[in-house]
């Protein structure tokens, strides 16, 4: 009765065309950290005030906070592919003028450019790689991470080597970079259908007129405004040159990519993204405090900016899933709203702290900066109860928070059921066949239960499968399941970006069918990534008021409890 059972697929195992786009995401994501090097180098080569420098952080951000409003529109009309082509031909044109002028203002403008490529490129890439990938969309998830962290983490490291060459060095290397990530794309990433339906450019900011999503995106604003005015003013006090800089900046790098894909997730399990996000906010003003207190000590600037990393990776993921949970919209289109007002805020910013600083002095604009991320706090207060009633599955609109939709012949009452919980991975038939000889031992019906997960990294949200696509696979396990004369049933569980919250839904559903057990087979992600705290199946082993197992085709059923989640981590160290 076992559908055929291969070796685990690894994430890092994919087409080219995967590889060309991860590739173009490292460089993307190098935008930001790899000028922070040069700042004070631009300043002294091009004869230019702290403040005519910072507008490479406005032109840049404010174009793409513009831009995001429409690239979902663009990419419905022509394609993602064409999208994602135009945005980094456009980056490679505007970041090879941008090292090629004499001047400020042209370095200014060229970054206003860089920054409509970026939007472009941004808006498409998640889509691209999950459309693209193999193995399901687990693989795709984990490379655009790795993706995402190493560009955070290496653009100062080589924004400071460049730099120490020339001023002129990022952005001559972005371009050259981007280039090679043009050429592949082109030559090894297909055409993919564009979608039935047009997005009207005007949709994301009707979505604004919902009070959460107007909320979160405010909350963002104000994050943002803090952000940047450290990533635009911070280099000046520390008074290190273009390599030392990069340094500091690639360790800064380091703990917000690893606070973003980590430790974010298990915070938010814990406490709920709320709690987390009030204690984050606020550890980020009394940060930002610090450096405005010692602005005249390079030490306490360059200390307090590392430890910031930590608190700006959560910081990150969790605002982006709470606009997801609370927003009664499409994903592409709340993620551009979203986008729009954050990179206004962080756009804004470097204007303003340049304005403030050549009044004033350099720590009014870090002060302004602490003020900022402290009136978050209380603008998200004011969407609490929205959020609350998302996580608890009742809020307003559209359902948002973990869903279960019934396929197929509803379910016999009486038999306490086995359910067991799939994902879209080649291994999923294996698993549901474990889990139908465990069912048949028991005599129990079973229940199979589809995991359709909408990915949220960063400020990009994107479903990891239509829905056509999921009640497929749920219907072909049925199918075969009946062809072998077993009796079950299907349910598509549908969740966005927390996989713990979709854990408990289960548990719930479990606990409402009176379920005998709930399984589980090993996941696509790896050991290391189920079994940690705030994954789907921890959060459906502490919930579960019944019996949860792990099923493998080759060994027996495995008990999972507290116990035994934490010798299963101990044993992937």
């Amino acid at each position: 009765m076992s559908a055929p059972r291969g070796k685990a697929a690894s994430p890092f195992r994919q087409p080219r065309a995967v590889w060309a786009v991860a590739f173009a995401c490292v460089i993307s994501f190098m935008g930001i950290g790899l000028v922070d090097p040069i700042l004070p180098a631009l300043a002294e080569s091009l004869d230019a005030t702290p403040s005519q420098v910072s507008l490479l952080f406005s032109s840049y951000l404010i174009v793409t906070a513009v831009a995001m409003l429409f690239v979902g529109w663009v990419s419905s009309r022509i394609g993602a592919k064409r999208t994602l082509v135009t945005g980094l031909a456009v980056i490679v044109v505007f970041a090879a003028l941008a090292g090629a002028t004499d001047s400020i203002n042209g370095i200014v403008g060229f970054r206003a450019g860089w920054g409509l490529g970026n939007a472009l490129f941004i808006a498409t890439s998640l889509a691209v790689i999950v459309a693209s990938a193999s193995g399901g969309f687990s693989g795709a998830i984990i490379l655009y991470e790795t993706a995402l962290g190493l560009g955070i983490a290496v653009g100062p490291l080589l924004g400071g080597e460049l730099g120490g060459i020339s001023w002129r060095g990022p952005f001559f290397g972005v371009a050259a970079l981007m280039a090679v990530a043009l050429i592949a794309t082109l030559a090894l990433v297909p055409d993919l259908p564009r979608p039935e339906r047009v997005t009207s450019p005007l949709a994301p900011l009707k979505a604004l007129r919902h009070r959460g999503l107007l909320t979160m995106g405010v909350m963002a604003l104000l994050y943002n405004w803090g952000f940047f005015t450290m990533l635009g003013y911070a280099p000046y006090p520390m008074e290190l040159d273009a390599h030392e800089l990069g340094l500091v900046f690639t360790a800064w790098g380091l703990l917000v990519a690893a606070f973003s894909v980590f430790f974010a997730p298990r915070l938010q399990a814990r406490y709920g993204t709320a709690p987390v996000l009030y204690a984050n906010l606020t550890g980020l003003g009394i940060v930002m405090a610090v450096i405005a207190a010692g602005v005249t000590d390079p030490t306490t600037v360059i200390v307090a900016v590392i430890v910031s990393g930590a608190f700006i990776g959560i910081n990150n993921t969790l605002t982006t899933q709470a606009v997801m949970l609370v927003s009664p919209v499409e994903r592409p289109v709340a993620s551009s709203a979203y986008g729009f007002l954050r990179f206004i805020g962080g756009g804004l910013a470097p204007y303003v702290a340049g304005k403030l600083a050549d009044a004033t002095d350099l720590s009014v604009p870090f002060y302004l900066g602490a003020a900022t991320f402290l009136l978050a706090v209380p603008v998200l207060a004011s969407g609490h109860g929205l959020l609350r009633r998302a996580e608890a599955e009742t809020g307003e609109g559209e359902a948002v928070a973990p869903t279960l939709t019934p396929v197929g012949t509803p379910a016999p009452t009486g038999a306490p059921p086995v359910i067991v919980a799939v994902g879209a991975h080649h291994e999923s038939a294996a698993v549901v066949d474990a889990a139908a000889r465990l069912a048949r031992d028991t005599r129990s019906p079973l229940e199979v239960v589809h995991v359709r997960q909408t990915a949220v990294v960063e400020e990009q949200a994107v479903d990891t499968e239509t829905e056509a696509a999921a009640e497929a696979a749920v219907t072909a396990h049925l199918d075969r399941l009946g062809r072998l004369g077993v009796a079950a049933t299907g349910q598509i569980l549908t969740g966005v970006g927390d996989h713990a919250a979709a854990g408990r839904a289960l548990a719930r559903h479990a606990a409402e069918a009176g379920a005998r057990t709930v399984a589980v087979g090993r996941s696509p992600r790896g050991p290391l990534a189920q079994f940690a705290e705030g994954s789907f199946t921890s959060a459906l082993t502490h919930a579960a008021t019944c019996t949860v197992v792990l099923v493998d085709p080759d060994e027996e059923p495995r008990p999972l409890t507290a116990r035994s989640l934490t010798q299963l981590r101990a044993e992937t160290r």
